[in-house]
């Protein structure tokens, strides 16, 4: 009875995390590919939301970030570069600057502990998790031109897929060698080599039906992926190590929270809209 009651566990566990993992997927290629409206409302409550996961997870670090102040300011740099991207209009970051400036201020006059902590936190929550979704605008909006290039983006996240599956794959069925034991113990070379591989042979094969990017800019986009996707992965878990929990939140059940989901485009974003950059200055 026992051992029955454990295999119906698992089996309703495993149930509700494919459920919920391919609704998750389905909201998510949905944002990208039908419409720059449907981007900007799927992106923007992704921003808003893991902003709010990560201010609640630093309180468990005994601090007191600015939430409130930290989501406006999320929401207004999402919006500011998404009307930057599609309308040519740089009329809102004018907003999110003196918001910047408020962050102190404000906390002058909230009279907590560790005043100074507070405000790092809450520059931290904008830095880290509100402006590489923010930058995601670039990679649908990349050449200048107001047009919808959602491929790229789509691209995007096809390679974290193919890098995180391929690296678990490989990783469980031969991985030896620990990648970054003190951090992230499950990980391992061969997994990441594993990962590798099979994510820039993704990325080619990307390049032979995607022409937004030269087969050879794809296969770097993947590079990229490879690299900071897992540094990604590992800051992430960095956070919650110091922090003494296992998951970042509960939002989609069975996968945790949404800092766990996007804990690779965190660090990939950022690197990516400066290739982009360098590939509309010398390469376009």
């Amino acid at each position: 009875m026992h051992q029955r009651t454990i295999n119906s566990f698992h089996v309703g566990n495993f149930l509700t995390r494919t459920l919920f993992g391919a609704i998750f997927v389905i909201v998510l290629i949905a944002g990208i590919i039908i419409h720059p409206f449907a981007f900007f409302a799927v992106f923007m409550g992704i921003t808003i939301l893991a902003s709010f996961e990560f201010y609640k997870l630093i309180q468990k670090n005994n601090c007191v970030p600015q939430i409130a102040t930290g989501l406006i300011g999320a929401a207004l740099l999402f919006t500011s570069c998404f009307a930057y991207t599609h309308y040519n209009n740089s009329t809102l970051f004018a907003l999110f600057v003196p918001l910047l400036v408020l962050i102190p201020i404000i906390e002058m006059y909230r009279k907590k502990e560790n005043p100074f902590g507070n405000i790092a936190y809450t520059f931290m929550g904008l830095l880290y998790v509100a402006l590489p979704f923010s930058l995601l605008n670039f990679m649908v909006f990349p050449f200048g031109d107001n047009q919808f290039h959602w491929e790229i983006l789509m691209g995007i996240f096809v390679l974290i897929w193919a890098n995180d599956t391929g690296a678990y794959l490989v990783g469980v069925n031969f991985g030896k060698h620990r990648l970054f034991e003190r951090i992230s113990p499950k990980k391992s070379w061969e997994g990441s080599i594993g990962g590798a591989v099979i994510t820039l042979a993704i990325a080619y094969l990307i390049s032979l039906y995607s022409k937004e990017l030269t087969s050879a800019q794809w296969i770097i986009g993947g590079a990229i992926v490879v690299v900071f996707g897992s540094m990604g992965d590992l800051v992430e878990s960095l956070l919650k190590r110091s922090i003494n929990i296992k998951d970042s939140g509960n939002l989609i059940p069975g996968h945790g929270g949404l800092l766990d989901r996007f804990d690779a485009i965190l660090l990939v974003s950022p690197m990516i809209f400066v290739f982009l950059q360098i590939i509309n200055e010398f390469f376009r």
